[in-house]
């Protein structure tokens, strides 16, 4: 019998790659935009996991303004705590598993080696705030059915994001200042949907206990690296890009100058982590360029 996921969020990147992972898997799904699931709503949650009755869902739907949640916390809050956590009471009545999507921002930024799953969240600002507090939502209400998979510096061909910004930028100017003091592990919408899917698969099977995963690529680097392989893999000179600090971008929410995630965990179940991050960029960037230039209407 095949497994029923059902996935909220659905017209952002992350969810456009979990659905279409599980349709390639030929299993059943539904996904829900939030015009079509509000998931701060506890009757409209509880109707829809009655009508698809998913033995699992995914939870992509997030606030991902992280500038914007600093005026407005309160809703912020609504979809990155109460959301989860009226999941995780509906997930809970009916004995589903709930894969909740999380962030390298619950920790501080400020350690020099990765952050392992069990280390303390320590958030700095209003979105990390918000996030944390979904995380613990989960985790209380689904200790034996939940899990929380952080994940950070996510790209992809179905949104926008800083890849394709950067593409963009490569295009209209000679030369690009990029912050070369933050580090973080670039990652694939597509690696982290199918990681998902075996998180999800295996809870069923009793083979990956619940709790927290990281979904990041493995290995690291600088927005600054990331830009500079962006250029390469364009056939552009990576020496156009500059070096600069985050003191030259005053943003209004605090950014961790070190958001690296640790993968122990999910060794110890048996699954391999998502592969090196510039493997994946390098698979995943003619989909990215397409997708930027067919956005832009200038063609293949």
């Amino acid at each position: 019998m095949s497994t029923c996921w059902l996935v909220t969020g659905a017209d952002g990147m992350l969810a456009r790659d979990v659905t279409a992972r599980i349709a390639a898997a030929g299993e059943r799904s539904a996904a829900l935009t939030r015009a079509e699931l509000d998931i701060t709503g506890p009757d409209e949650v509880r109707a829809a996991l009655a009508a698809h009755r998913p033995d699992v869902v995914v939870n992509c739907a997030a606030w991902n303004d992280v500038d914007g949640a600093e005026t407005h916390e309160e809703a912020a809050r609504a979809v990155n705590a109460t959301g989860p956590r009226v999941l995780a009471e509906a997930c809970k009545e009916r004995g589903a598993v709930l894969l909740h999507v999380s962030t390298d921002y619950v920790f501080a930024g400020d350690a020099h080696e990765p952050y392992a799953e069990d280390a303390s969240p320590d958030p700095r600002g209003a979105y990390a705030r918000s996030k944390a507090a979904g995380e613990r939502a989960v985790l209380d209400l689904l200790p034996e059915t939940g899990h929380v998979v952080r994940t950070a510096w996510l790209y992809g061909a179905g949104g926008r994001n800083f890849v394709r910004t950067m593409i963009g930028l490569e295009a209209g100017r000679e030369t690009v200042d990029v912050v070369d003091d933050q580090r973080g592990q670039p990652t694939w919408s597509a690696d982290l949907a199918e990681l998902l899917l075996r998180l999800g698969r295996g809870t069923l099977a009793g083979t990956v206990p619940p709790g927290i995963q990281h979904g990041t690529s493995s290995g690291e680097t600088t927005w600054y690296g990331l830009t500079r392989e962006i250029f390469r893999l364009l056939g552009a000179d990576p020496d156009r890009v500059r070096p600069t600090t985050s003191a030259a971008f005053h943003r209004p929410a605090p950014r961790p100058a070190y958001s690296v995630l640790g993968h122990e965990r999910l060794r110890t179940t048996g699954i391999e982590p998502i592969r090196e991050w510039r493997e994946a960029l390098a698979e995943a960037f003619p989909e990215i360029v397409r997708a930027h230039r067919e956005s832009r209407g200038t063609g293949p």
